[in-house]
């Protein structure tokens, strides 16, 4: 939650600069592995949570704003570029996503666990001198303070339907995205006597998020976002009443688990496109922010329901 106070400062401070920001605050969480201690390693997942929130917000926020800038000095330039772009991002993701699992394990067998914290530490490191080296900077209303800049935000969101709605959703589908996280292993597991195969299965995931974006591009060449978006959730929703309805069917609720993760795979670039369009520039980290407040507040309640379930 802290995070979202921290994230919104792109606005006012640059969105490069709390790119660079993210980098050594991810990377400090990534040396508090090194301590056998509670209380250092706790320092690490605060200083771990402030950059996701800013891992959310600046980044996309720092590309629309060079999109816009790019569509008003060159003529003839795509406007649907940025949709493309999203798409590329959620692809690469997926591929990131299947290469760090393995270098982290190579790294995990040959050094010890913390070693891919230490892997991961100089990807940022690398990541921090190539912003700083090669991005121009870019604001939201540098000028407003910050509580200004919350109330524009919160008066935005109050105002403007488009952008209520849109925060919703975000923050709704994340929500059933985290518990798919928790709950993936448990559901698959139990409907089986045999041991699964969780690393195979975590690449089938993101090779369907992969075929998910990819999907996204296609779409967009005849519809909008707003036109599809509505079909994908609602196939979304029913793959993970797939569990429910037939608990015992690991073959029917994997397949079902691959089609909500080609669903994921629209998602982001969906998402990343409607923010593009519908949130104002001037308050636009900060806006995304807020989205996340409902969103960690979903993950809380859902974190206490397992909880209270298996006990501890």
């Amino acid at each position: 939650m802290f995070g979202t106070v921290i994230g919104s400062f792109a606005d006012k401070c640059g969105r490069r600069n709390n790119g660079i920001i993210y980098g050594i605050l991810y990377g400090c969480s990534c040396i508090t592995k090194h301590f056998a201690s509670m209380e250092i390693l706790m320092i690490g997942r605060f200083l771990g949570g402030i950059a996701t929130s800013i891992l959310y917000s600046a980044f996309e926020s720092w590309v629309v704003y060079e999109h816009i800038k790019s569509s008003l000095i060159q003529r003839g330039f795509p406007e649907n570029l940025l949709g493309t772009v999203f798409s590329h991002a959620a692809l690469g993701n997926s591929l990131i996503a299947i290469v760090s699992g393995v270098l982290a394990q190579k790294a995990a067998d040959v050094f010890g666990y913390v070693a891919p914290f230490d892997v991961s530490l100089m990807v940022l490191l690398v990541m921090c001198v190539f912003i700083f080296q090669t991005w121009p900077e870019n604001y939201g209303d540098e000028k407003a303070p910050i509580r200004e800049t919350f109330t524009k935000a919160i008066e935005t969101i109050k105002t403007d339907v488009n952008v209520l709605c849109l925060g919703l959703v975000q923050s709704l589908f994340e929500g059933s995205m985290y518990t798919f996280v928790l709950e993936w292993t448990p559901a698959l597991s139990q409907a089986t006597s045999e041991p699964i195969p969780q690393g195979y299965i975590f690449a089938g995931f993101m090779v369907a998020t992969m075929i998910g974006s990819s999907a996204f591009k296609l779409f967009t060449k005849t519809h909008k976002p707003e036109d599809f978006m509505r079909y994908v959730l609602l196939v979304a929703a029913a793959c993970l009443a797939v569990p429910v309805v037939v608990p015992n069917s690991a073959p029917l609720i994997f397949i079902a688990f691959l089609v909500f993760e080609m669903c994921v795979g629209v998602f982001w670039p969906a998402m990343g496109t409607l923010r593009g369009i519908y949130v104002p520039e001037e308050t636009r980290s900060t806006t995304i922010n807020l989205f996340r407040v409902p969103l960690n507040l979903v993950v809380i309640f859902i974190l206490l329901q397992v909880r209270q379930i298996f006990g501890n």
